[in-house]
């Protein structure tokens, strides 16, 4: 409610500075064709994510963690990881943050275990893995035309080395704060086999088909909305009750749609001015700048505003790499940092998990500069030279 109150209140403004001649027609027309891919893109992937976890999906994976880690408590932590990175990577930040993290609570409860290391571990990484591929964070999919035209391919030559380490730096610090709790050994419980058996593989195989398909050159939104359209059909067949509007993440489009009204309004009144010589420079200096300037605009509004504030400023694909950097691996210290985060929490809060944000901002402000650090400086070594 919060976030659609939140979501309004930004799209009334942006219509104000549309009326007002703030923001001219001619530059909100381009706008929505820029932004309609990436809301259709959103609203489908979630719908696909909603209806894989009804039908058992992600159960089940958890279930086959919890027997391949064989009782070893670091083996299951460590799949649980592995998880996080290839759904943030391939069904994005938000399907990990939201769908993702209760299955792992209940998996680490099952098991005996606290559930703090495994839901930080979710968080940490839904925002830093989200570096690898165009569809695995909203502004990965704005940066995209411009970082690379030929689809996901160019998109991970360009990042691979800054995902690759914003996903082991962040599991690296988790295994330190938390190496006795991720030691011994637990007893793991034989997981139900899912009610619907059809209705299970279909969307398995549906998600399974859908994954390889984001990698190629067709824009995100197309496979995706096939994807949500055929377990929409085989939900309507077999379990229609779980058919409902609650799919439709309309509060995040309205938040994003007001999002990007409010910040087109903001350049023309002069914000690309202002940050106009951040993004010039590709040596190591530079990128630093724009990936810390992005992390710390993250930390104090929101990471998708700060993203769309500071793009115009990003002068060369390399730059605009690094921004990608800051906003999506530095959203870890404030609670509103990302959207990820604050959805994450309203889950852990149904699961009566309590996690303290002191606690919370204390380890982002170890593991934020690290991570952007070491990220923005395998960009610079393997991609800026």
């Amino acid at each position: 409610m919060r976030l659609a109150l939140t979501g309004l209140g930004l799209l009334l403004l942006g219509a104000l500075a549309m009326v007002t001649g703030l923001l001219p027609p001619t530059d909100a027309l381009q706008l929505g064709e820029r932004v309609l891919p990436v809301l259709v893109f959103a609203a489908a992937i979630t719908v696909v994510a909603e209806l894989a976890a009804d039908a058992g999906v992600f159960t089940a994976v958890a279930g086959v963690l919890a027997r391949v880690s064989r009782g070893r408590t670091l083996v299951l932590w460590l799949c649980v990881a592995a998880l996080s990175i290839l759904s943030t990577a391939f069904l994005s930040i938000d399907t990990t943050a939201v769908l993702l993290t209760p299955v792992v609570v209940l998996l680490a409860r099952h098991a005996g275990l606290r559930p703090l290391p495994f839901a930080l571990t979710t968080v940490w990484l839904a925002n830093t893995a989200s570096l690898w591929l165009p569809v695995s964070n909203l502004s990965n999919l704005l940066a995209a035309p411009k970082l690379s035209p030929s689809g996901a391919g160019g998109f991970l030559s360009l990042l691979w080395a800054p995902a690759l380490v914003a996903s082991v730096v962040p599991v690296l610090l988790l295994f330190l704060f938390f190496r006795r709790e991720l030691s011994g050994r637990f007893r793991p419980e034989q997981t139900a086999s899912p009610s619907d058996r059809v209705l299970f593989w279909s969307s398995a195989a549906t998600t399974v088909v859908l994954l390889p398909l984001l990698t190629t050159g067709l824009e995100p939104w197309i496979p995706t909305t096939a994807a949500a359209a055929v377990l929409l059909i085989v939900f309507a067949i077999r379990r229609r009750r779980s058919l409902s509007w609650r799919l439709f993440p309309g509060s995040l489009i309205l938040f994003v749609c007001g999002l990007f009204l409010v910040v087109s309004a903001a350049h023309s009144l002069g914000l690309g001015r202002l940050l106009g010589g951040l993004g010039h420079g590709t040596d190591l200096p530079a990128l630093l700048a724009m990936a810390g300037s992005g992390a710390l605009g993250s930390n104090l509004v929101n990471n998708l505003p700060a993203y769309l504030a500071l793009e115009p400023a990003a002068g060369t694909p390399v730059s605009l790499a690094a921004l990608l950097i800051g906003v999506n691996a530095g959203p870890l210290v404030t609670p509103w940092a990302s959207l990820a985060t604050l959805l994450w929490h309203s889950r852990l809060q149904a699961l009566n998990v309590r996690v303290s944000w002191r606690g919370y901002l204390t380890l982002g402000l170890v593991v934020t500069p690290l991570t952007v650090l070491a990220a923005t400086s395998a960009l610079w070594l393997f991609a800026a030279q």
